[in-house]
């Protein structure tokens, strides 16, 4: 991890630290305070470094990493995206695009991209690190794409990661928010390889030195067991049904404890964001690319920036911090298919991504 500089300060430093040494460039996501939350000129910067490092033969591998001792990406910066949405503004679309289009790069860059999610990678940062070519879980990763809870659905590709996911975990996923663990990032596709965190230092100067593939088989170790592996039954078994009222009834319903103690924490998320986030999770996996889902999601989010539940989702959970979201429809029964069809009409812009 990188730290600041003695003597100064977070908003006086560079939010991307951009270096290259021997074999490998770095890219250091820079605002541990806020970890590392990602703002646009932060998207533009890593995208101009990989365009650059595509051209550049000295650069062979590029790793991806975060400061301070908290995560990679926390996500990206919602409260600014709150103030848009508040106010009316079109900014944040702007920001979605060359988010969205940077995640497709990394899915498509020509040389090995490393991604050390280490610790909080959420939202954005699973979309500037889930996507790339050797994605390394530790001991202290948590992963997630908590979207509902704020009136939103998966985007950044995560529809894409999460509908591949083995059997219905991907849903159960996407709709509850849930963090996996490095087993279960494992389990289900978000990541590639276990490195105990103390290791990553020395992983990175091995990478200046060597190629990717040759440096990682002597990191990777086994990862403790998750939880998901073990509750995979009752996952596949509720999560298949057609609705999102279906699923909460098979999770009342079901023996498990764990299954009704999850039918509760979906009826605190956004009833909207539900039924969205299932029918994307399961449009995507019908879809032919990553660019093709990416640019769904575009008109997913698009939708979201004028919905009362984003707006009302960030107040409760980020800015007055109140936790009691007031959610506009306030239950499923009231979310009409009208409703979850406006999330998909085609956008004004089609094929945003590609």
């Amino acid at each position: 991890m990188t730290a600041e500089t003695p003597g100064s300060t977070e908003a006086d430093a560079p939010h991307v630290l951009v270096r290259t040494e021997g074999r490998a460039g770095f890219l250091t996501l820079n605002r541990p305070r806020a970890i590392n939350a990602l703002t646009h000129p932060m998207v533009l910067r890593i995208q101009e470094a990989l365009t650059a490092w595509e051209h550049d033969p000295a650069v062979e591998t590029v790793v991806i990493q975060g400061a301070g001792e908290r995560g990679l990406c926390a996500g990206g910066d919602i409260r600014a995206i709150y103030d848009d949405a508040r106010t009316g503004g079109t900014a944040t679309l702007g920001f979605w695009r060359d988010e969205y289009r940077l995640n497709a790069h990394i899915a498509r860059y020509p040389k090995p991209y490393v991604a050390f999610m280490d610790g909080i990678v959420m939202g954005g940062g699973v979309g500037v690190s889930a996507h790339g070519s050797f994605r390394l879980v530790t001991e202290r990763s948590r992963v997630a794409m908590p979207e509902t809870g704020i009136g939103f659905a998966p985007d950044v590709g995560g529809t894409h990661l999460l509908g591949r996911a083995p059997g219905e975990l991907g849903t159960h996923l996407a709709l509850t928010g849930a963090q996996a663990d490095a087993a279960d990032a494992l389990l289900t596709g978000l990541a590639d390889h276990f490195v105990p965190s103390e290791d990553l230092p020395r992983l990175a100067a091995e990478l200046t030195r060597a190629p990717a593939h040759q440096v990682l088989p002597r990191f990777a170790r086994t990862a403790q067991p998750g939880r998901l592996a073990a509750a995979r039954d009752w996952i596949d078994a509720c999560y298949a049904a057609g609705t999102v009222e279906e699923i909460v009834d098979r999770l009342l319903d079901h023996g498990v404890p764990e299954a009704k103690e999850t039918a509760t924490l979906l009826l605190t998320k956004s009833p909207t964001a539900l039924k969205v986030t299932l029918a994307a999770v399961r449009r995507a996996r019908s879809l032919d690319s990553l660019e093709a889902v990416l640019d769904m999601e575009f008109g997913l989010s698009s939708a979201a920036l004028s919905s009362a539940d984003l707006v009302e989702g960030i107040r409760a959970q980020v800015v007055d911090k109140d936790r009691d979201p007031r959610w506009t429809p306030a239950t499923l029964a009231e979310v009409t298919d009208a409703d979850v069809a406006r999330y998909f009409a085609e956008p004004s812009e089609p094929r945003q991504i590609r």
